[in-house]
């Protein structure tokens, strides 16, 4: 069983999905959370919710791409053990179709707001400590293009971030995939579930997960000091479909 116990986790886009579900499994392996959302609303509601489990947790209406932000955060907070971002979006269309724009703004928002977080935050993390990133998995170059480039780009950001910032901080992705969150709460109805239809016939496992499973996948990488550098794909297969 996960022991987080006397660990204090910052998670960014911790109000709703994955980060959510991650912060609610870290309060019960003990450890101290503190959770960051842009929707006053969600993150206050996020947090009564959290605290009829635990006292542990605190909630911050910021945005952590602004540093001017951010820094007034780790100012406040000080040092941390784990910190979690779940920064990024999606989007569809190829190269072609998709304008310049989207793609750029995708690439943004998945690939360079999480390298700015990270620029930030990597001198206030514990010895020990980790940081873990949100990739993603499923959908293809000509019809996913800046989420595509975007998820590579987090992936080699890991990779190179895990060597420079060796033995001291630990460097981890999840790379999920189509999860019914937050994420997709502009679809309504019978367009969600034909959404989801459609990447069932995709993922060998012929599901999609649930987000308990994802966060699962946060915890191994905060428990497991011996990981650095990876992406973990909870994907059900699609990425080697």
């Amino acid at each position: 069983m996960t022991d987080l116990s006397n660990k204090k986790i910052l998670i960014i886009g911790g109000s709703s999905g994955f980060g959510l579900k991650t912060a609610e499994l870290a309060l019960k392996a003990n450890a101290e959370v503190i959770i960051i959302g842009r929707d006053e609303h969600r993150v206050d509601q996020s947090v009564t919710s959290l605290k009829s489990n635990a006292n542990q947790v605190a909630g911050e209406v910021l945005d952590a791409t602004n540093s001017e932000q951010l820094n007034r955060l780790l100012t406040h907070y000080g040092q941390f053990d784990h910190v979690i971002s779940m920064l990024g979006g999606v989007m569809g269309g190829g190269f072609v179709t998709a304008p310049i724009a989207e793609i750029r703004q995708t690439i943004e928002d998945k690939f360079f707001a999480n390298l700015t977080i990270a620029k930030a935050i990597w001198p206030h993390i514990n010895n020990q400590g980790s940081m873990i990133f949100t990739s993603g998995a499923g959908g293809h170059p000509a019809d996913a293009s800046g989420a595509i480039v975007g998820n590579q780009a987090i992936e080699t950001m890991v990779a190179g971030l895990a060597v420079e910032l060796a033995p001291k901080i630990r460097v981890n992705a999840v790379a999920p995939t189509w999860t019914p969150t937050g994420l997709w709460r502009d679809l309504q109805g019978q367009e969600l579930k034909s959404n989801q239809a459609q990447m069932v016939q995709q993922i060998p496992l012929q599901r999609v997960s649930k987000v308990e499973e994802v966060a699962k996948a946060f915890l191994f990488l905060m428990d497991n000091g011996f990981v650095t550098g990876q992406t973990i794909y909870v994907d059900g297969g699609i990425s080697v479909n």
